[in-house]
């Protein structure tokens, strides 16, 4: 028998593609588009400046605009975030489509199904219970935390129900670490 009062492991939730975005199309009626490359549109009118985020419909690839910044003083902005714009920054195309703000007043939300990866060490001996997991996630994928150790132990959820004790609700979605102890299944 170990030493260790339980086996302490850590998961990492990452992301392996931007999410779709939830958002009805104005041609086809889709309700999916998606950022495709991660392009800006910046348009100046004298001082003031107007920054798009490019969308594209998955059905019928008609292109629609987010708006990032309406009228905004050139001053206000940030040189780099400016020319980051101008550029298409992959990382700051990330940033503002994961932006809440962005997303309520742009009027759609983000569709992470099949944009997310559970990253886990190997499989832990039957001996090495209780187990402690801490979860990590490195971008904002809200998942419920009974589905999310459902797959990563290959339990059903009624098991991780049983043998499951968790600090957060294990069946409200969460975008933030939480940890976890399974207890030995008997």
């Amino acid at each position: 028998m170990s030493s260790q009062p339980h086996t302490v492991l850590s998961w990492f939730v990452r992301r392996t593609r931007l999410p779709l975005l939830s958002l009805r199309c104005l041609d086809c009626r889709s309700d999916s588009a998606t950022t495709g490359d991660g392009r800006f549109r910046v348009n100046a009118n004298g001082k003031l400046l107007d920054v798009w985020l490019l969308v594209r419909c998955v059905s019928c690839d008609r292109t629609s605009k987010l708006t990032v910044h309406e009228r905004a003083p050139v001053g206000s902005l940030d040189p780099a975030e400016l020319h980051g714009y101008h550029v298409n920054d992959p990382r700051l195309v990330a940033s503002r489509l994961l932006d809440p703000l962005l997303a309520r007043h742009n009027r759609f939300t983000l569709d992470w199904t099949g944009a997310w990866r559970l990253h886990t060490p190997p499989a832990v001996p039957d001996c090495a219970w209780p187990v402690h997991v801490a979860v990590v996630f490195e971008d904002p994928v809200p998942l419920r935390p009974d589905r999310l150790i459902a797959h990563g132990l290959g339990l059903s959820r009624g098991e991780v129900l049983r043998r499951v004790k968790c600090d957060s609700a294990l069946r409200r979605p969460t975008s933030t670490g939480f940890t976890f102890t399974v207890m030995a299944g008997g």
